[in-house]
Formats: structure tokens, sequence, C-alpha cells
């Protein structure tokens, strides 16, 4: 196996870890709002994110965000059958509720 290249520059740039405290302070403040909504951002995750985006968007060196996963669809269709009483549960199976009482 071969072994893995280590890189050893910075992989977000000075300007980008700028953006992103600026956006941590604008959480804090109270004044970072999420784009489409302009609801008051309160996660620091959500925070970090506004602060990456930005900085991509002045050209700052930040990494490609990732792809998202194949199969996304389907994992929500399944929940939506799940809610709905598509899928059965055990105890349906067997035949509705277990019953305390011994059987002769």
């Amino acid at each position: 196996m071969a072994a893995r290249k280590k890189s050893g520059g910075r992989r977000y740039g000075k300007s980008a870890s700028k953006r992103v405290a600026s956006a941590m302070r604008r959480r804090k403040k109270g004044t970072l709002k999420s784009g489409r909504s302009g609801r008051k951002v309160k996660s620091r995750e959500q925070a970090i994110a506004i602060g990456l985006s930005e900085a991509r968007e002045k050209g700052a060196k930040v990494p490609r965000k990732r792809a998202a996963k194949k199969g996304g669809a389907k994992r929500g269709a399944r929940k939506a059958a799940a809610k709905k009483g598509g899928r059965k549960t055990a105890a349906k199976k067997r035949g509705g509720r277990k019953s305390t009482a011994r059987r002769k």
C-alpha cells in the first residue's frame, strides 16, 4: 500500500479564518443572519459555514465543499413511508399487541 503524502501547507488561508472570526463575532452580537430566510443565526456550525461561504465569494483559499452523498432522495422517501405506517413493526407482524395473560 502506498503511503499517503502529507501536505505541509495551510488548508485555509488567513483571510478565510478572518472571515470566519468575523462571522462568529456577528453571531455572538446577534447581527448574523442566514441568507434566504433572514433569521438570526444561533448555531456555531452555521456561523462557520457562513464565514467560509463569504471567504469563498471573496476568493480566499478555502477547500471545495464536499459533494452531497448519493441516495438522499431514497432515504427521505423511506422515512416518509415509515411515518405513514408503510413499514410493519415487529409487534404488527406478530398479530397485534403481545398479551400479558398466559393462554391455556
